[in-house]
């Protein structure tokens, strides 16, 4: 699906599988990422997605984990082994993405095992900005739905672009999910007064009032 000029939904519920997390594409000329890979039982249609928008003179550089949650980076071995991208995820969530466990990164919920999996590049700060080609992208450590969650904020077309995936949660124990430090995160995400907000679950918002209704409904 087409959201932007550059910027694609090519994974989740209606383009790849039921159980798939969303999946986005973002190219910045020559240059192209990622944001997050799917649980992997459909990784061949994200990458026939992925080839019908994007030409192949151009890289997939990043594949940018929001999370560390199974719908999310279930399939990110298999997307780095085909795009040879470099996989970034938060030092607090790339802790259990790295030793394979299966509790935190919910991979018990969909009957599978989290298979260890490298971070290539760890995010220790709360705010850091990646560049991509001709333009760039701010991660922001915004905890609560995992300790490690970060969503990532962009300029396309003049529009603030925010990937926020699973800002509705849920909360729970075995995630390590922490009350207080969600809902300070969803008043952070509302206070980034984005233009569209790309959700891991629940679709794509345009319009800045849309955007921090759909947030403000999970405070």
């Amino acid at each position: 699906m087409k959201i932007l000029e550059n910027l694609w939904q090519v994974g989740g519920a209606e383009y790849t599988t039921v159980e798939d997390a969303a999946v986005y594409l973002v190219r910045f000329g020559e240059k192209a990422v990622l944001i997050d890979a799917g649980c992997g039982n459909a990784q061949e249609a994200m990458f026939e997605n992925i080839t019908k928008v994007l030409p192949p003179h151009v890289d997939i550089e990043y594949l940018l984990l929001t999370h560390c949650h199974f719908d999310h980076t279930g399939g990110a071995q298999a997307t780095r082994k085909r795009y040879g991208c470099r996989i970034v995820a938060h030092e607090l969530d790339a802790a259990f993405l790295e030793t394979g466990d299966s509790t935190v990164t919910a991979a018990d919920w969909y009957g599978a095992r989290m298979n260890p999996l490298k971070i290539d590049f760890k995010i220790k700060t709360r705010k850091k900005t990646i560049q991509v080609g001709v333009g760039q992208l701010t991660a922001h450590h915004c905890p609560g739905h995992s300790p490690g969650s970060v969503v990532y904020l962009t300029e396309i077309e003049a529009n603030r672009v925010l990937f926020g995936q699973d800002v509705h949660g849920p909360l729970e124990a075995s995630f390590l999910s922490d009350r207080e430090n969600y809902i300070r995160s969803l008043k952070f995400m509302m206070g980034l007064n984005a233009d569209i907000l790309c959700e891991g679950h629940f679709g794509v918002y345009r319009g800045k009032d849309k955007v921090r209704r759909f947030i403000r409904t999970y405070l």
